[in-house]
């Protein structure tokens, strides 16, 4: 199976990017399935319903969310009814959606997609992550009920989301982090079969701060101080994720690539894209 993760969609430029990016790739790589991290698509905080929808429309699969799953409230409501959006599974056990869910493919594979919020240097305590992913991929374990198993990690530390690729490894397919919006040099195939990247980056302007523009947050890393909010910037847009092959049979994945295309940063992928 050719799974395609892409991070952080941040805000209308990322937004733009992404829906004219996903219908090429899915026809230049072959592509059997399509995850994008959406939580930073509207306005850079949270991801609204219209917006949600545009980014389906546009060929994903499944849109995961994370810490800002619900900053745009009608998101509440959107996710109870649309099962196509993930939210994280250890949030409030009182969160509307689901935190993992089985999807299938367009070659009929059957594809577990989860998220979990890390613990560490987060702006709140959330439920263990570790026990949360570990009672849903007992539940679905691979070259069983499903084909893949994709687990999108969100938290700042890298060090936290290198333990959950080990963690999982040989029971996902694809384990990769989102959040920091920078894209890691480390996707790689682990010991037990397992791809993994600490973290996708985001599909964003990369002339900014992690997809804001500039001013306001050196104003505030410079005086402590805040006058504006920070909005997303504007600029050529990065469409950072991350490529894998996996072995229907087994699960386990055969093929790694990052995926960087247009914007600032040097190109990659499973190959060039017009």
């Amino acid at each position: 199976m050719k799974i395609l993760f892409l991070g952080d969609v941040m805000g209308r430029g990322g937004r733009a990017a992404v829906v004219d990016a996903i219908p090429k790739m899915r026809d230049a790589w072959g592509l059997d399935f399509v995850v994008v991290n959406g939580e930073n698509a509207t306005r850079g905080m949270g991801l609204s319903g219209e917006h949600a929808k545009m980014l389906l429309d546009a060929g994903a699969d499944v849109i995961t969310l994370g810490d800002h799953a619900f900053d745009q409230k009608d998101m509440m409501a959107f996710c109870e009814q649309e099962p196509r959006i993930i939210r994280p599974l250890n949030f409030s056990k009182v969160a509307p959606g689901k935190g993992a869910r089985v999807f299938t493919a367009r070659r009929g594979q059957k594809v577990l997609v989860t998220q979990v919020l890390g613990q560490v240097f987060m702006k709140r305590p959330f439920d263990d992550p570790f026990s949360a992913v570990d009672q849903v991929l007992r539940q679905f374990p691979l070259g069983g009920l499903v084909q893949a198993t994709l687990v999108d990690v969100h938290c700042e530390a890298t060090s936290e989301k290198m333990a959950m690729g080990h963690f999982c490894d040989g029971k996902a397919s694809v384990v990769v982090g989102t959040h920091t919006h920078v894209p890691t040099g480390d996707a790689q195939i682990l010991p037990a079969g397992t791809a993994f990247q600490s973290d996708a980056g985001m599909c964003g302007d990369y002339d900014s701060v992690i997809g804001m523009t500039k001013s306001e947050p050196l104003r505030r890393f410079i005086t402590g101080m805040a006058k504006n909010r920070f909005e997303p910037a504007m600029g050529d847009v990065t469409v950072s994720g991350l490529y894998v092959e996996t072995d229907d049979r087994t699960g386990k994945a055969t093929r790694v690539e990052m995926v960087r295309h247009g914007g600032r940063l040097s190109q990659s992928g499973p190959s060039p894209l017009s």
